[in-house]
Parts: structure tokens; C-alpha cells; sequence
């Protein structure tokens, strides 16, 4: 397809529908195009994926958040695309307990065969990542280094020492699930002797007593999407955790936390920023340089500019995720007093301060004050 459709519309409920109703709607279109169902039909299959990939999404509290927010731009870029299924066994493995823990329903097609449920994959790894609000602007790769399980190297992450192999589960006969009677149905879950394998060691490994892992370092390579907001999870595929038994990776989850700007403050695709003025710029005008996270820009400040008037600097802001388009850079104009001035100055001043009284008309705050209580 060549632009995704809704997630909504693709499992058919409104925007603020519970989670009850998004499963039960999901597992209904599961049943409708399910491949048990829909023998070599390439198109039921693209729908049973197109439904999984919404579900993975708006059936997760913390994604749906992202994607009522964002839409699909929230995972474009490495920030994980809805499942990531590349076929139709990583829906079943993602969804067992919407399948009764088999790819069949629960042995409700096919006679009760359905797709054998393989082990699960390996643990997903979550860590946070500090970005300053330059890197947020620019997008940045920043390379990370990690505590992981990988393949054990003696035995290749099979789990059996070198010379052996593994033998068919008697429990399960090879199948990989064992079913139970509930009534009319018969419900599948993995087999608990060789954990959904089909298959045993018949002697384990030593280095890694027979899981196929052992914990290792590494570096990790993440592309951070420009504009990213705190509180974003980017999900990068398959670099979490190894597998038992040389089965797939889990993922990494890179949660984004923003540092704090000595000059800068982030408003969503805004960026705030105070900067002083000194009495006789404001009454008289100026033009002056502002900084913004892309160098230095000119701004012109009108003469007789109040304390706390806020200037708007057009696409001077952050990226936003979900189009093409800048921030604005907000400017707000603060009068700085001098804690110390010259006997010049104050002279100055003073002169001032008597003209002001006499020309401006205005009362003083204490004659207003007093007036107010008579």
C-alpha cells in the first residue's frame, strides 16, 4: 500500500473507543482474514497484517498516546513502525493470547493444526537517552553502549554442547503446544517442557548451561528523528536481548529526555527564550541580534516597548514531527535596572524623572492608592 490508512479505520471503531472494543474489533478481522481461513489469498493476508500493525498500535496505551498525538510520523525514522511484522508468524508469536496461544484460534480452523508457536524471543531493552535541545533540532545518531544477552559462542547459541544435538519433545510430540479441553473449544498454549521448541537438549552447553546466551557489551547505533519530544520511545528492531536457543532478538526501546537549555525553554515545536533590555532601548527603540538554536537573528524592538512584551520569531522553533513546518521562537523583553549607576547617570535620571512628572500628566501609584481608599 502506498500510504498507510488510519488505524481507526482500519480496525473500524471511533478514535475514543476502549480498549475492550479495539480487541474484540481486531480479533474479529483476525477471524475474517485469518490465512487458516483464506488459503493463498494475498489479499486477506495484507489485511490480516494491515490489522495487526493498527492493533500493535492502538491496542498499547503508551503507543496510541503517541499516535492520537502524532499520527504515523510518531514511528517513522527508527521510532518504531506499528509490529514491524514481516510475516505472518511474528503475529502470532506478538498475539498469543488473542490466538489461544497458536496461530489456529485455539484449534478452531483447520482441523485443530493451525501454525505451531515457535519459543518466545528474546527480552526487549528499554533505556533513556539525554539530548540537548541542538541535537533535537538537527536530529542526531548517537551510539550507545549496552549489557546484553548474545548467542553463546561455544555451542552457537544452540544451547547443546559441541557433538550433540536435540531430540523431538515426547511431551509434545514435536508440536511445540499442548491443547486442553474448555467445553465445545480446545485451547493451545506452549508446551512447558520445551517451552514451545518442539525439540530438547539432550546435553547442555556449559558456558551458557544450556540457554544459548550469555551476557556481553556492545555499542548500538541510534538515529534520532529531528524535533523528537521528551517522553518519546524510539524502538529499535531486534537489538534487544538474544533469543533462547538462537531464536529472534527482542527490541530496544530508547526513551528521549531533554536537557536542560541555559538559554532555551521548549514549549512543543516552541522554543522560549527572555532577553533583557536596558530602560532607554525600550523607550527609544533598537534593533538587536537574538540568539536562536541556528545562530543569531535581527529583531527590531519598537520604541516605547513595554516590560514583558512578547516578540514572535517565525519558523525559528523546533521541528514538528508530524509535518514539515517550524516552531516559532517566542522572544519575551524584560527592563533591566542597573544595580549601580554613576553620579552622572543619576543625575540624569533625576532630571528625567522631574520632567515625566510635569509633562506626562499621570499621577504617581501612592496618589492613585490614596485616592482609590477616599
Amino acid at each position: 500500500m502506498s500510504q498507510k490508512r488510519d488505524y481507526y479505520e482500519v480496525l473500524g471503531v471511533p478514535k475514543d473507543a476502549p480498549a475492550g472494543d479495539i480487541k474484540k474489533a481486531y480479533r474479529k478481522l483476525a477471524l475474517k482474514y485469518h490465512p487458516d481461513q483464506n488459503p493463498d489469498n494475498s489479499e486477506a493476508e495484507a489485511k490480516f497484517k494491515e490489522a495487526a500493525e493498527a492493533y500493535d498500535v492502538v491496542g498499547d496505551v503508551e503507543k496510541r498516546q503517541r499516535y492520537d498525538q502524532f499520527g504515523h510520523q510518531a514511528f517513522d525514522q527508527g521510532a518504531g513502525a506499528g509490529g514491524g511484522f514481516t510475516n505472518v508468524d511474528d503475529i502470532f508469536s506478538a498475539f498469543g493470547d488473542i490466538f489461544g496461544g497458536s496461530g489456529g484460534f485455539g484449534s478452531m480452523f483447520s482441523g485443530g493444526g493451525g501454525r505451531r508457536r515457535g519459543p518466545q524471543r528474546g527480552r526487549d531493552l528499554r533505556i533513556v537517552l539525554d539530548l540537548t535541545l541542538e541535537e533535537i533540532d538537527e536530529g542526531v545518531s548517537k551510539t550507545v553502549a549496552l549489557k546484553r544477552m548474545d548467542n553463546c559462542g561455544p555451542c552457537s547459541g544452540s544451547g547443546a554442547r559441541k557433538g550433540t544435538g536435540k531430540s523431538r519433545c515426547t511431551t509434545c510430540n514435536g508440536s511445540g503446544q499442548v491443547t486442553r479441553s474448555a467445553g465445545f473449544f480446545q485451547m493451545a498454549s506452549p508446551c512447558p517442557a520445551c517451552r514451545g521448541a518442539g525439540e530438547v537438549i539432550e546435553s547442555p552447553c556449559q558456558s551458557c548451561s544450556g540457554s544459548g546466551n550469555v551476557q556481553d557489551r556492545t555499542e548500538v547505533e541510534i538515529q534520532v528523528p529531528a524535533g523528537v519530544e521528551e517522553g518519546v520511545q524510539l524502538r529499535i528492531t531486534g537489538e534487544g536481548d538474544a533469543g533462547p536457543n538462537s531464536t529472534p532478538r527482542g527490541d530496544l526501546y530508547c526513551v528521549i529526555r531533554e536537557k536542560e537549555h541555559r538559554v532555551f525553554q521548549r514549549s512543543g515545536p516552541d522554543v522560549l527564550t527572555e532577553v533583557p533590555f536596558a530602560f532607554s532601548q525600550l523607550a527609544l527603540g533598537d534593533k538587536i541580534e537574538i540568539p536562536t538554536l541556528r545562530g543569531k537573528v535581527e529583531m527590531t524592538v519598537p520604541a516605547g516597548t513595554q516590560s514583558g512584551k512578547v516578540f514572535r520569531l517565525r519558523g525559528q522553533g523546533l521541528p514538528r514531527m508530524d509535518s514539515r513546518t517550524r516552531g516559532d521562537q517566542l522572544v519575551r523583553v524584560f527592563c533591566e535596572v542597573p544595580k549601580k549607576i554613576t553620579d552622572r547617570q543619576r543625575e540624569l535620571l533625576e532630571e528625567f524623572q522631574e520632567i515625566d512628572r510635569e509633562t506626562s500628566g499621570r499621577k504617581s501609584f501612592f496618589d492613585r492608592v490614596t485616592e482609590y481608599f477616599k
